[in-house]
C-alpha cells in the first residue's frame, strides 16, 4: 500500500544531529496515525552520515529509504532526486539540522488537509545571528520584487507539497532549481504558516556567504528577466546623461575655453561608468551561463544506489 505522507530530508555531513533527528521525528510521525515513509538523501557526505543512515534503515526497513548520491550535488538537487521517488500524497521537506523541529510537521499536514497544495513556512522568533536575519529580510524583499513571487522566508525548508506539484517540479527540465520558488509558481492554492525555529546545536551551516549569494543569483535569473531589463534601462539612462555631459563640455569649451580643472571629476565619472559596465556584463554572463548549463544536458545529480525494501514497489 502506498504511504500517505513522504518526508524528504537531504543530508550532508550531519552525523552529529541524525540520531536526535530520528528520535524526534519517529514519534511525531507515529502520533499522526497515518501511513508514511521517510526518505533520506545522502548528498556526498564525508563523515559518518551515510553509515548512520544505513543503520537506521536496517532497523526500520519498511519506513526508511536512503538515496545515496555519487557526490555532492546540493540541497535542492537532493530534494529533486527524492521527488522522483516519493510515493506519498503529501510530501514534506525538512532539513536535518533540527533548527526546524519535527514537531511542527503536523501543522503543515493540517493545512494540506484543508486543501492547500503548497504550504510554505516562515521562521517565527528566528534563532540565527543578527547579520543573517537582516541579510535574509533584505534578500527576501528584493527577490520577491524581482521574481514576482510572494514568499516570506526563502530559507525555511520545512514545507509541504501536494503530489501533483511535486510531479510537475520533478519533470521540469531546468538545469538549476529552487524548490520553494518552483512550488509557489506552480501552486493553485498556496498558503504560508509560522513555524518554530531553534538555535543550531549540531555542526555548522553548510551555506557560507558566497554560496548564499550564488543561490540567490540562481533564483533571480531562474524566475525573472528583470536584471537584464534593469541593465538595459540603466544603459539608456547613463548614455543620455553622458550625452548631456559631452554637450555641456563642448559648449563650455567654446564659451570659456579649455581648462585642466575637473580632471578628477571626469576620472570619477569614468570609474563609475566602468563599474556599471562590468556589473552589466556580469548579469548578462549569469544568463549566458544558465544557457550554457542547459544545453550541456548533463545529469543534475547521479544516484549511486537506493536502499529500500526490494518488494516496496509491489
Amino acid at each position: 500500500m502506498e504511504p500517505e505522507i513522504s518526508i524528504v530530508i537531504p543530508v550532508y555531513n550531519e552525523e552529529e544531529s541524525l540520531q536526535q533527528l530520528f528520535r524526534e521525528l519517529l514519534p511525531v510521525m507515529e502520533d499522526l496515525k497515518r501511513s508514511y515513509e521517510i526518505i533520506f538523501i545522502n548528498d556526498g557526505s564525508c563523515d559518518k552520515s551515510f553509515s548512520m543512515l544505513y543503520d537506521i534503515r536496517e532497523k526500520f526497513p519498511q519506513k526508511i529509504r536512503v538515496i545515496d548520491f555519487n557526490g555532492n550535488f546540493g540541497q535542492h538537487m537532493a530534494i529533486m532526486a527524492a521527488f522522483f521517488h516519493v510515493r506519498g500524497k503529501f510530501i514534506i521537506t525538512l532539513d536535518a539540522d533540527l533548527q526546524n523541529p519535527p514537531a511542527e510537521i503536523p501543522k503543515v499536514i493540517a493545512k494540506m488537509d484543508e486543501g492547500y497544495d503548497v504550504v510554505g513556512t516562515y521562521r517565527q522568533n528566528r534563532r540565527d545571528p543578527l547579520y543573517r536575519k537582516v541579510a535574509s529580510k533584505i534578500v527576501n524583499k528584493i527577490t520577491n520584487r524581482i521574481t514576482g513571487l510572494k514568499i516570506s522566508d526563502y530559507g525555511c525548508m520545512l514545507r509541504g507539497y501536494d503530489r501533483r506539484i511535486v510531479d510537475i517540479i520533478a519533470n521540469s527540465n531546468e538545469s538549476t532549481t529552487f524548490i520553494p520558488a518552483l512550488g509557489q509558481k506552480y501552486a493553485v492554492r498556496p498558503v504560508e504558516i509560522p513555524v518554530a525555529h531553534r538555535e543550531r546545536e549540531f555542526g555548522e551551516s553548510k551555506y557560507n556567504i558566497f554560496s548564499l549569494i550564488r543561490l540567490n543569483f540562481d533564483l533571480m535569473t531562474s524566475f525573472s528577466l528583470s536584471p537584464l531589463q534593469w541593465v538595459t534601462m540603466s544603459g539608456m539612462g547613463i548614455s543620455a546623461l553622458s550625452f548631456l555631459l559631452v554637450a555641456y563640455m563642448i559648449i563650455r569649451r567654446f564659451i570659456i575655453g579649455s581648462e585642466a580643472d575637473g580632471l578628477f571629476t571626469l576620472m570619477a565619472i569614468q570609474f563609475f561608468l566602468t563599474g556599471i559596465s562590468i556589473m552589466s556584463l556580469g548579469i548578462i554572463g549569469e544568463y549566458i551561463g544558465r544557457i550554457y548549463k542547459q544545453i550541456q544536458k548533463r545529469p543534475r545529480f547521479v544516484i549511486k544506489k537506493i536502499w529500500e525494501e526490494e518488494d516496496a514497489e509491489k
